[in-house]
């Protein structure tokens, strides 16, 4: 993918995260990293909005977390990013958001169970970061941060947010709409009582029939044309 193609995905995702009001304002980031050059990456800037990406005020950062490239602001939490891609070589982008019901079910400290569609996706690991609840404003943090994240595809920073990976940005993208869902999902079923739940084996093929690449890009370009579609009736 060319730089100026995966710029275009990476406002792309920003304009997703947008349409599922899962911004929190201008806080929450998102990034990628340069085809062919895994040591940068680009990331939307401070002081804008998901929906406000563009090629010129995108940021370019290198491991350390320090701006290389780019008109914009760098976001504080950079850390997240760079400390993650450090420890991930198969990472390809991060996201970093404040979804509501994440953020609620977070608090409860307890475990996501298989009881939707959108949970088995997260069947094989989705753990807690507790270090702080604080921003994450320093390479220690960010590096506590990637350490709970260990293998998985996401990690619940308690009271605080998540963080969400992927090979692709559609996969981090949709991964972070998907984890959004199963909270909700469990926190309304928690309210009336958790009944029953996908068998080990109902688990291991739904999580194999979800999680394929092309299912990500699929649903990915499925919401780019919706947004486009919106905006053209405007």
């Amino acid at each position: 993918m060319a730089a100026n193609q995966t710029q275009q995905r990476l406002i792309e995702s920003g304009l997703i995260i947008d349409h599922y009001d899962l911004g929190d304002l201008t806080r929450g980031h998102v990034s990628i990293r340069v085809p062919g050059d895994p040591d940068h990456f680009y990331m939307k800037p401070h002081s804008f909005g998901f929906d406000e990406i563009t090629p010129e005020n995108m940021v370019l950062c290198n491991m350390d977390g320090e701006k290389v490239g780019g008109t914009g602001r760098k976001h504080s939490e950079v850390y997240i990013h760079s400390e993650i891609y450090k420890s991930r070589p198969d990472v390809n982008s991060v996201i970093h958001a404040h979804p509501t019901y994440s953020v609620a079910f977070s608090a409860t400290g307890k475990q996501l169970q298989p009881i939707s569609q959108p949970s088995v996706a997260f069947a094989d690991g989705l753990p807690y970061f507790d270090e702080a609840i604080d921003l994450i404003r320093s390479p220690a943090l960010g590096a506590g941060v990637a350490k709970a994240l260990g293998p998985c595809k996401a990690v619940l920073m308690r009271n605080h947010g998540v963080s969400v990976v992927g090979a692709s940005v559609d996969e981090a993208t949709i991964l972070l709409i998907m984890l959004e869902n199963a909270c909700q999902i469990q926190l309304a079923a928690m309210s009336a009582g958790v009944g029953q739940t996908f068998s080990a084996d109902e688990i291991k093929k739904l999580h194999f029939d979800i999680t394929r690449p092309e299912q990500y890009t699929i649903n990915f370009d499925y919401l780019v044309r919706k947004i486009k579609r919106r905006q053209n009736s405007q």
